[in-house]
Formats: C-alpha cells, structure tokens, sequence
C-alpha cells in the first residue's frame, strides 16, 4: 500500500503504532513510514523509523521480518549516500533471510547495484530472484523484477532484452491493483522508447507516468531526470537545465536522498553544457563528481568526470592532461559497457587535434568512429563525426565530406520522426559540427557550387516538408480554445485596468504548458520529399536577370554565393557578429523613426544600411546586375532590413530561407478561383483603416471600425454599416472577397476562410514571443491566433499579407532554423509573404498597403508590389522607415 496509496499506508501505520501493537506488527509499521519517508520526505527521519524496524522484528524473534526490513534499511541507507553501510546491511539481510524473503532481498539489493551503475552485480542478483519469485507466485515482486532487469538493459544498450522483460512485467502488472508500479512501468516504456530513438512516444508516457504519480502524490525526481535525458535529446537544453535545478531546489528543501541529488546534477551538467552555459556545467559537474565519489557510485562519477571534460574543452581550455584524462575515461567507460564510451573517444581525438597530436589522435578517432555503424541516431552521430575528423586529418576533403553526408543523413531520418516543427528544428543543432566540417572542406577543395550544396544541406530543413497537422484531439482542441479565451480575458485586464492579472497568467501559462506538451507528442508521418538540392535547377529558374544571394557563414566570416546568370561566385565580405550588432543598431534606429520626432536619426540609419552592406555582401555589391534580387540569409541575420542597403534599396527584393525554399515557392501554384480574405483585428491604432478601403475597391460591402465609431481610420469618407458585418462579393474579374472583422474575425471562421485562400489580408496586432516562437500570435476577436492555429491548415493561402508589426520576427533555434509566423506558413502551401521586423507606424502602414494591393491588382508579384509601393510613399522619415521594415518572403 505505501506504493500504491502512500498518503493512506502512512496514516495507517501511524494508526497502528498508536494502538500499542506487538512487536512484529510496529515493526511493519515503522517500516512502512520509513519508505514513504526516504521516498516522499526526510532521508535521516527515514533511517530512524528503519533502524526502529529492525529492532522491534529482532523482539519478535523474526528472522524473516528482520531480512526484509535490512533490505529496505539497506536502500535507504545507498541513497543518503552511506554506501558501505548499506551494502553491509544487504549482506545481513541475504544472510537472515530465506526462500522467498532472500528472493525479495536479492532483488531489492539488485535495484542498490543498479543505482550504483555495478550492473553485473545487478543482473546476478536478478537472475537468482525472479525464479523463486515466480514459483511463490508473487506477481507483483516477480513484476518489479522484470522492470528492474530491462532497465539494467537500457543503460547497457540491449534495448531488445528490454523491450522483451518491459512487455512481460506490463502483462503482470495488468493483473494487480498496484498504481503505483503501473505509473513506474509507463515511465519505463517511455525511457525504452528514448533509448530506440523514438523522442514523441518517449515524451507521451513520461507525461503520462507523471499524471498517475500527480494522482498518488507521489514524488518524481527519477522522472525528471529521464525527461531532462529526453528533452536533450529533442534540443530542448535549456528546458532540461531549468526542470533540473528546480527538482534539486526542491529535493533539497525536503532533506531528500543524496543519490538521487547526484544523478540530478548530472543532468543539469550535461543539459547547461548543451545550452552553452560552460561555467554552470563546470560547477554542476564537479559537485556530481564528488557526490558520486563519496556514494562509491564509479560508474556515475565516470559518466560525471565526461561532462566535467566536456566542460573544460568549451571554456577553451586544451592541453595534453585532458587528452589523457578523456582517454582514462573512455576506457573506464568501455570497461562498463556504457554507450557514452565511444563519445568520451570522440572528446579525446577532437581535443588532441586541436594540439596537433595526429597519431594520438587518430587512435581515439577510429576507436569513436565504430559506433557510426549501429545504435540509437544520435549514437551513430557520433561515429560519423569522428569518421569525418578523421578523414580531415588524413587531407581527405572526399572522406570528409562523405562521412558528413551520412551523419547528416542519419539526422534526417531521425529528424523526421518528429511530427512538431519545433523539434524538428532544434534536433538540427545535432548536425551543426557535421555541416560546419563539410562547408569547410568544399570551400577548400570543391569551389562556390560545392559550398552552396553543403549550405543548402543544413539550412532551414525544418521547411523541406510540411509539419505533421495536429491529430484531431479533443482534449488538445478544447485546451486551445481555453488558451484563447483566458489570453483574451487577460489582455482584456491589462488594458482596462493598466496592471497584469497574475491569476489569469499564470493559468495561461499553465494551458501553454500543456498544449505544447500534447504538440510536442506528434510523431512524425514519414520521410520528406527526398530530393537533394540541384544547383543546375536553381539557376535555370533565375535565368539571366535574376540573382540570389546566399550568405554562408564559416568561422564566423561571411561568404556571399551570388548565383545568377548560369554561374555561382563566391565573394567574402566581414564579419557575422560585427553584422549582427550594426543589425541591433538599425532596429533601434528603426523603432525610434516609427514616431514623429525622430528625424534627426534618419542619416544615423542609412549610414548603418551603408555599413551593413559592406559587412554583408562585400563586393559582391557591384556584381548583381539590375534586375530582381532574392537573399538568403542565415538564421542569425533574420532581422536585417535588407532594403535599407544601399545596393538592395530601389530593387525589386524578397528573402527566403533557403534558395530551396525559394525554388519550391517558385513552383507553387496558385489556388483556382482566386479567393480572397481581408481580416481585420481589433484594438488598432488605426483601426485597420486599409480594409474597408480596399473591402470598397474589391466591391464588398464597406465596414466600420469595431464599435461602430464612425468611417475606418476617421479619414477614408467609407461610409458607415453595422460593426461585425460581413461581405463576399464578387466582381467583375469574378474573385470570391471574404472580409471579417468585429465579432467575425474570431480564430475558428478565420482559420476557414484562410484555408486555401489565393490572397490573405491581416490587419491585427502581431506578438512574437521569443521565449516561445510558436506562441506568436495575431490579435482577433476571440483572442490569439498562433502558429499552432496555423499549422491546423489543409493549405495556408497562397499570399498573405501581415500588416502589423514584428511578424517577420523569428527565433534562431538548431542549426540554421528559423521559429516563426511566416516559416510556419511557407511549408504549408504559401508562397509568398509580406510582414514586418520592426515597430511601425500604424498611419504609415495604410498608404503603404493600399499601394501594394494596387499594385497585386496590376499583376505585380509581391515584392514588385511592395518595391512600387514604397517609392509612392511621402518622403519623410516615418513613411520611409515604415517602407524599411516591411519585407516580401518566398516568390509569389
């Protein structure tokens, strides 16, 4: 009953010591409140109760009854981190106890050896156990056995044997009422589902197996380290780092078990060292180090000390001692049958390259590069980036490259079981060494069409297929309508009364929590389109007149690939993070020239433009011709108002991700029919005064400002209808224009009349939210609109227009990935885009869009339309700083 319903065992056994029982009865008693206390409360009131319990069975003279209360004293004893002591308390209980008792002991002990990573010793101890515990027909003992011996079997790799004892100890638990096992056997599958490569079921049952320990009240710090395992391996580091120290901060306040403080740095080491944070890994590691150290848990401090010298490499440090040090503990770590081993190899090999010891090198290499072969993704990973270091040393360029193709082909696959766009984008950080390698040697040996192949490999996958379309769940549809409404009521709060609702927010957060959970458990549907940029392709579609301008960046330098005119060149221009900070400083200038009064930082803007241009193209400015221009930049260069340059200002321009993003916008068709949809949101400035307007020159029915307050905008002389009207008209060119606004433009009539539309108009308020890309949201009626929304879409339109502000932000995430509104819709049958990076002026916004529309109306793509537009704007700095901000995305 502790396990199964612990707050009742507890209450129970306190009840039972009240009543002044016999000796062998307290002695349960004191036994149950010691479990629950070395599990769920105080380590040291544990060992009191437990020590108690074994006096009051050797009173009753029970040989029996003193075994197993060793055995349980001898657990608790292992995680306060008194090693010794609880292993000699195992050794009294094997002794004292026989038959059935010594089975349950031996398995008990089996459990101690795992925790201490000596797992021959647990296996022995297994392997003695679960025979007697079947002929004493003890289901549920002969149940935990079997779960312990497969997850023994996960930390040695054998993820067969452990399916095989998982899917036995499942089919008897289904036979009891132990909800407490229940839970652990689901967290268990998720933990088997990790260790086979399968990321979405892993995080599926581990929430899963947290929701019954919720209903148990039952502590979950062994959960939490197996989800800070697999939100790593999603690319979800700093969210391990932070679920971590929180169950240390609260492991701590309840005096809980040392081991399990141990293992959670660990943890914490290993995710702050893949979040970049060097010094928080440092500390964290050296205090598991010696934590493991004092618990006589070798094969934990050995997994401890790799972290530690992962750490000290990315502080900068390297010398001939951490060569050594990382050998000692590859060997240690092959000794164990750890699959970590062949990564403690590769640190070895990379740190004695980078000294010029090649021979050592290679020895530590080759030995890392045989796990290429077999094992879960990531481990073959790491095989292939050694196989790649190794080709490097060697003055292959051909190895090189080929053994980064086959790693980055085992990411792709990987990558591709993931159903939500997010991870799919953070799990390219994995290959980030691999494409860094291969840029490096195709700049060396295979020119400007190699170069841009291999920037093209690893830059925005994440748009190569589309997302996998949420599964029709009601739980998940009903928590995004909730998310809808208290988003609404909370905004609705701050703008009434001035100051945040703290309670609507933090349940808010708590719905965002869970919607991005259920997202996150997408798997995804299969293999993307399968197809390898063609270089030939591309240039065929830019003809003479076209140029696109691909910025790769190697060791931190700029490299514009100008393609154009059946040749690519290769130019250099400066560098990545003196760009980045000049792009800061053209986004502040930017947000200050939205106001009136900020004419006087006009120059100071356009000489930044002027310096960008020389930082970012280099002298390939002089060499794109006259005609349209398209640039991809790096994730890291999102934010760069490209038409600021000098050399991009008066020219019909568009940005893609990738020039294979822009090839398959290139390819889109339009939708027949030519429907249209102009949206308007509530709570403008200007009220979104450009939709009536051109809801008039489409020939629907005029609308007003919501609530009535007189013509859109107060300027447009539209004539006034009823506030929430709405129109389909159709003119003469027979185009279907929906318009919603006021109580119509709520998310779910929005989402429909969006769905395969041939132009979207939205004029709403825009949010990016950098801690949560996908989270972004326009602002409607009913509350946000997010990205989530979006990728609910059979196809997105095919145009779309976001006239509001920072929606063309992004977060820069993975590799080279960008997380935003406008990537969110490209994959999704949009091909062109118009959206902004930058505060603008409401006022300026409608001039420049009514321009736009009429020059779409002239057959004009979007960026043709949007470079007309801004040249019949008023020449003054709003006007012209609002043209800045403003970009086209794709080839519509």
């Amino acid at each position: 009953m502790v396990f199964a319903a612990p707050g009742e065992a507890l209450a129970r056994a306190e009840e039972l010591l009240g009543a002044d029982p016999s000796p062998l009865h307290a002695s349960v008693a004191h036994q149950v409140i010691g479990i629950w206390q070395r599990d769920f409360g105080d380590t040291r009131r544990a060992l009191a109760h437990l020590r108690r319990a074994r006096e009051l069975a050797a009173r009753a003279d029970s040989a029996e009854r003193e075994a197993d209360v060793l055995a349980t004293l001898g657990v608790a004893l292992v995680h306060a981190g008194r090693t010794r002591d609880g292993l000699a308390a195992f050794e009294q209980g094997v002794a004292r106890g026989t038959g059935h008792t010594r089975a349950r002991v031996l398995y008990r002990r089996a459990y101690v050896w795992w925790v201490l990573g000596r797992h021959g010793e647990a296996l022995e101890d297994v392997r003695r156990a679960v025979p007697v515990l079947r002929q004493a027909d003890d289901v549920i003992w002969t149940a935990r056995a079997l779960t312990l011996r497969a997850t023994v079997h996960l930390a040695l790799g054998a993820v067969d044997r452990a399916d095989a004892d998982f899917t036995a100890a499942e089919a008897l638990w289904d036979t009891t009422g132990q909800e407490h096992d229940k839970a652990d056997a689901v967290e268990s599958r998720g933990l088997a589902a990790f260790r086979s490569g399968d990321v979405p079921a892993a995080l599926r049952l581990l929430d899963e197996a947290e929701e019954r320990y919720a209903k148990l009240g039952t502590p979950t710090f062994m959960l939490t380290i197996r989800r800070c395992e697999v939100l790593m391996a999603a690319g979800l580091a700093t969210e391990a780092l932070a679920e971590a120290d929180g169950a240390i901060a609260a492991l701590d306040g309840i005096g809980g078990q040392s081991t399990r403080k141990a293992e959670l740095l660990l943890v914490a080491a290993r995710a702050a060292r893949l979040a970049g944070d060097a010094q928080t890994s440092l500390a964290r590691a050296a205090l598991a180090v010696r934590l493991f150290a004092g618990q006589r848990r070798t094969w934990y401090e050995t997994h401890a000390r790799l972290v530690l010298l992962e750490a000290r490499v990315a502080t900068g440090r390297a010398s001939g001692r951490l060569v050594a040090d990382a050998a000692a503990v590859a060997e240690r770590l092959a000794a164990f049958g750890a699959p970590a081993a062949p990564e403690a190899s590769l640190l070895a090999g990379r740190i004695a390259l980078g000294l010029g010891w090649t021979a050592d090198a290679e020895r530590h290499l080759a030995v890392a590069a045989r796990s290429r072969h077999g094992g879960p993704p990531l481990a073959r990973m790491t095989g292939w980036a050694a196989q790649a270091l190794r080709a490097r040393a060697a003055g292959s360029a051909r190895g090189v490259l080929e053994a980064c193709r086959r790693g980055l082909d085992v990411l792709d696959d990987h990558r591709m079981t993931l159903g939500a766009s997010e991870l799919r984008a953070r799990a390219t950080a994995q290959g980030a060494e691999l494409a860094a390698l291969a840029q490096r040697a195709s700049l060396v040996s295979g020119g400007p069409r190699r170069l841009l192949v291999w920037s093209e490999r690893w830059r925005a996958t994440v748009l190569s297929a589309p997302p996998t379309r949420p599964p029709a769940d009601p739980v998940l549809l009903t928590t995004m309508t909730a998310f809808r409404e208290l988003a609404a009521r909370a905004d609705e709060a701050r703008t009434d009364g001035g100051r945040p609702a703290p309670a609507l927010e933090r349940e808010q957060r708590r719905l965002e929590r869970e919607i991005r959970s259920r997202t996150l458990h997408m798997r995804g549907e299969g293999p993307g389109d399968g197809g390898r940029f063609d270089v030939g392709r591309l240039l065929d579609r830019l003809g003479d007149d076209l140029r696109l301008v691909e910025l790769a960046v190697l060791d931190g330098r700029v490299h514009v690939l100008l393609c154009g005119q059946g040749r690519v060149r290769r130019f250099e221009a400066g560098l990545l993070a003196e760009a980045e900070r000049e792009a800061e400083h053209v986004q502040a200038g930017l947000r200050r020239l939205a106001h009136p009064g900020g004419e006087a930082r006009l120059p100071l803007v356009e000489a930044a433009g002027a310096r960008l241009q020389e930082l970012l193209l280099g002298p390939a400015a002089a060499h794109l011709g006259n005609g349209p221009v398209v640039v991809v930049p790096p994730g890291r260069l999102h934010r760069v108002p490209w038409t600021l340059l000098p050399a991009l200002r008066e020219r019909v321009l568009s940005v893609s991700p990738s020039a294979s993003s822009w090839l398959r916008a290139k390819e889109t068709a339009p939708p027949p029919g030519g429907r249209q949809v102009l949206v308007r949101g509530p709570g403008l400035a200007s009220g979104g005064a450009e939709v009536p307007e051109l809801a008039d020159r489409y020939g629907a029915v005029p609308l007003t400002r919501p609530g009535g307050e007189g013509p859109a905008g107060g300027a447009t002389g539209v004539p006034d209808v009823p506030a929430g009207a709405r129109a389909d008209a159709v003119p003469a060119d027979g185009r279907v224009t929906s318009v919603l606004e006021g109580d119509e433009a709520r998310v779910p009539r929005v989402l429909r009349e969006l769905d395969g539309a041939a132009l979207a108009h939205i004029a709403a308020h825009g949010t990016f939210r950098a801690d949560s890309p996908l989270f972004s949201s326009l602002r409607m009626a009913d509350g946000p609109l997010i990205v989530h929304d979006f990728e609910r879409l059979d196809r997105s339109p095919y145009r779309i227009i976001l006239s509001c502000c920072d929606t063309a932000r992004f977060a820069s995430v993975g590799a080279d990935e960008l997380l935003g509104l406008v990537t969110a819709l490209l994959p999704l049958g949009t091909a062109g885009v118009v959206a902004c990076s930058a505060p603008v002026n409401d006022a300026a916004v409608v001039p420049l869009m009514l321009a736009l529309h009429k020059g779409l109306d002239a057959g004009l793509s979007l960026a043709e339309a949007l470079r007309d537009a801004r040249a019949a704007l008023p020449d003054d700095a709003v006007h012209r700083a609002t043209g800045w901000a403003f970009s086209a995305f794709g080839a519509a």
